[in-house]
């Protein structure tokens, strides 16, 4: 009987030490998961000064993989794209930069400095040329779009593909939004320019981010609360409304944007929120005019439709990025 216990024991103290060894082996396992899956999103706070403006950037991945160019929106910077930047750094090289006036690139007076999308795509253009990158994938939203249709229609050779969430190119996607604006563009008085500043209330950011979402717990309160603190600088209002009279020249651009897809019919990834009122569905549906071949993806969301649908629009760019290198 003895003998019997004393075998138990020793069996006992082999599973138990077996099953320490197995614990501490799968946590070592899951610690360097961890640290690989943290190196893998590792994102990179940079500045660069291009024409004498510090330009702030966020930039992650390797610089020998297939890079993807993020161009922000209003009245956003690169931070609307932390997603798309924390999970596909481990398989492209991802650059999102802040334009003039916005996120955390320099802010230079207007009299130094004329806000004009032309001009702030010529900064861009000489920010990746600075960088070296004259090969790249640009995401486009909202004024990412003129910004990055400037940029392919300049250097069509350079773009290897369009990335599209909510970006325009026809006069057919500008929503009911545009309302105020084109009243504006129609006579810029003090008068028009009241209406507008609502849109750079609290109130009215956080609007432009929630407008249309299935869920608003689902957006992330530091957007809205961050632009609204850089649209509290001083002359911010001033400058953001040459922006908005200014874009009346992107519509007279489109007639050449769209010659360029006709032309050059880019690999072109739609990632839509259907519920955008600056920018509707039929601004997406708009681009089958001239593309023959479109991954097209429209989501029951609104105009920053990463917030609610990042998960679902990063897995399609990462199987379009994918097909192109097939």
């Amino acid at each position: 009987m003895k003998k019997i216990i004393l075998t138990l024991s020793i069996v006992l103290l082999f599973i138990s030490c077996k099953a320490q060894v197995t614990t501490e082996t799968n946590t070592d396992s899951n610690t360097s998961q961890t640290i690989s899956e943290s190196k893998k999103s590792t994102i990179k706070y940079k500045t660069l000064a291009v024409n004498g403006i510090n330009i702030a950037y966020r930039e992650a991945g390797n610089v020998n993989n297939p890079t993807i160019v993020l161009l922000h929106g209003f009245p956003a910077s690169s931070y609307q794209y932390r997603k798309v930047l924390a999970q596909l750094s481990n398989e492209y090289h991802l650059i999102a930069p802040d334009y003039p006036g916005f996120g955390n690139s320099d802010f230079p007076d207007a009299e130094t400095f004329d806000y004009t999308f032309d001009n702030i795509a010529t900064v861009v253009d000489s920010f990746l040329e600075q960088k070296k990158i004259n090969s790249y994938a640009i995401m486009i939203q909202d004024y990412g779009a003129p910004i990055g249709f400037r940029l392919a229609t300049a250097h069509p050779e350079r773009i290897t593909a369009i990335i599209n969430q909510n970006g325009n190119a026809y006069e057919a996607g500008l929503g009911e939004a545009w309302a105020g604006i084109r009243a504006l563009w129609k006579n810029r008085t003090q008068e028009t320019e009241n209406a507008i500043l609502p849109a750079f209330s609290l109130e009215g950011l956080k609007w432009q981010y929630t407008h249309g979402v299935r869920d608003v717990e689902t957006v992330d309160p530091d957007t809205y609360n961050l632009d609204f603190l850089r649209l509290s600088r001083p002359n911010a209002h001033a400058v953001n409304l040459d922006l908005f009279y200014d874009y009346q020249n992107n519509m007279k651009l489109y007639p050449k944007w769209q010659q360029y897809l006709r032309d050059h019919q880019p690999p072109l990834l739609i990632v839509w929120g259907k519920n955008d009122a600056f920018f509707p569905e039929s601004g997406a549906a708009a681009f089958k005019r001239d593309v023959k071949n479109i991954d097209y993806n429209i989501y029951d969301t609104g105009h920053f439709a990463l917030e609610e649908d990042g998960h679902a629009i990063i897995e399609n760019i990462r199987v379009f990025m994918k097909n192109l290198n097939k």
